[in-house]
């Protein structure tokens, strides 16, 4: 470890060590990811067996189809108020101060943190993917699309990540992190992720079509081969487009700041 830790090792390898230490407490403590996941497939079977009977999708097509795609998108956004707590947890207690005072990259904690949730997010991943395909949803393109739709939803999670991670940094105090936990709903139902924009009054249409979240959503259905919920309007040909964008915005923005914070990180 010592040996691994020196000033010039690169901030990937150092920031591989903490992701290790990061999997190694999920291993010892499985109940929070657990839960995580179970959460995200009871809202997955209420949204498709309670509610999904009265959901029509514009354009037609089946409801799961619709639904399976947007709950992938749903929950690279829900992890995003558990790395702000890990984040802020760590700085609190100040675990942060002593990996500021060991011979490591500066960004290696933030890298570590980043690639344990993304180790996470791609287990959550394929076992929603697999429920879904237990359920009815289908894939109706060729693999290659589908990997694409995979990466995308990957590519909005890492973005999403840097948003908690500055959050955790710079707001750590309890009444943040739940704060965030209230707000991460709203935005991710103000979104196409269960119903179609073109159902809402137009001013909430408009919003739901320009959330990230609804960016992502449509692509991941396009190129799965789902219904979409789009029978016109930009949507219909810059979902992808804007499915790549969003992600590398919050990440130019939120990527500085939070080595910004961890710069001024007060001990």
């Amino acid at each position: 470890m010592t040996t691994l830790l020196t000033p010039r090792s690169p901030a990937l390898r150092n920031g591989w060590i903490l992701t290790q230490r990061e999997l190694l407490h999920w291993v010892r403590q499985p109940a929070l990811p657990i839960f995580g996941l179970l959460f995200s497939i009871m809202l997955l079977l209420m949204f498709g067996f309670l509610f999904g009977g009265a959901i029509e999708v514009p354009g037609g097509g089946d409801y799961i189809n619709f639904l399976l795609p947007g709950m992938f998108t749903l929950t690279m956004l829900f992890g995003l108020e558990g790395t702000m707590l890990a984040m802020s947890t760590d700085a609190t207690k100040g675990i942060t101060d002593r990996f500021r005072s060991m011979p490591i990259h500066s960004s290696a904690v933030a890298f570590g943190r980043c690639g344990a949730d993304m180790a996470s997010s791609v287990l959550n991943l394929a076992v929603l993917i697999v429920g879904g395909l237990f359920i009815g949803w289908r894939i109706t393109t060729d693999l290659g699309s589908a990997l694409v739709a995979v990466a995308l939803l990957l590519w909005l999670r890492f973005a999403l990540l840097w948003i908690g991670i500055f959050l955790g940094i710079a707001f750590r105090s309890p009444a943040a992190t739940m704060a965030v936990q209230v707000l991460v709903w709203p935005v991710g139902f103000l979104s196409n992720v269960f119903v179609a924009p073109e159902t809402m009054p137009g001013w909430l249409g408009a919003i739901a079509q320009w959330n990230p979240i609804s960016a992502t959503a449509t692509a991941t259905r396009q190129l799965f081969g789902n219904p979409t919920g789009v029978t016109s309007g930009w949507m219909t040909e810059w979902a992808v487009p804007m499915a790549l964008l969003w992600p590398l915005v919050l990440t130019l923005v939120f990527l500085p700041l939070s080595a910004r914070a961890y710069r001024h990180l007060r001990r």
